[in-house]
């Protein structure tokens, strides 16, 4: 990826690359392990599954996937708890809201291409004064396809008025670099998401692999 030519917009996954929603999952998650008489489980345990969801939270937590008995009931309370406490933790990861800036001060506009449903994805960034600032929100609601499909990433430089091809989109799971290639978009990977298998980033083929926020701004720079 050539660092020199300025991207005409800058898309970014949500969680684990553009806000730690990381705290709230783990926070959500004990709850509900507490409510069925089970002890927290730590931190990191769950931290790296945030970027699968909710199923995911409840394939760590209770051990369940959806055809088994009891998921249902456990998926929906733990969405119920997480809607009602969608930003009491959660943050943009330390140094974004300046890398956010800086893009702002360059005319540079940047959007949110997520599979986080639109339910909690639009309170949450009204919640940390993103939704002026952010140029497009495009959740699973708005398209047919769900990255890697690059239906949404599409949908975004339309609303933006960009090619894809003069955009990057920065990700923290593969499907993110995936849904990017398959667009024709620059694509960047963020070691400092929720990455469940931290040596295999170097197999997403990636244009470019980044491990802090303050190394993709200067990327982006």
């Amino acid at each position: 990826m050539k660092t020199d030519q300025q991207p005409s917009a800058v898309l970014f996954d949500l969680d684990g690359t553009l806000i730690d929603t990381a705290p709230d999952f783990i926070r959500c998650l004990n709850i509900l392990r507490q409510q069925h008489s089970l002890t927290p489980l730590p931190a990191e345990q769950i931290r790296r599954s945030v970027s699968n969801g909710a199923r995911a939270m409840i394939r760590v937590g209770f051990g369940l996937e959806p055809e088994h008995q009891g998921y249902l009931e456990k998926h929906t309370a733990f969405l119920d708890l997480y809607e009602a406490g969608v930003a009491e933790e959660t943050t943009l990861f330390e140094g974004m809201d300046t890398l956010l800036q800086e893009l702002e001060a360059r005319a540079i506009p940047w959007g949110i291409v997520t599979n986080k449903p639109v339910r909690f994805a639009a309170p949450l960034i009204v919640a940390l004064g993103l939704a002026e600032r952010c140029a497009t929100l495009i959740c699973p609601d708005h398209v047919a396809q769900r990255k890697p499909h690059p239906e949404a990433l599409f949908l975004a430089c339309q609303q933006i008025r960009v090619e894809p091809s003069a955009a990057i989109y920065v990700g923290d799971h593969e499907r993110d670099i995936e849904a990017g290639r398959n667009a024709g978009m620059r694509t960047v990977a963020v070691r400092y998401g929720y990455i469940e298998q931290p040596e295999a980033v170097d197999l997403w083929q990636a244009d470019v692999i980044v491990d802090t926020v303050a190394d993709l701004a200067k990327l982006l720079q």
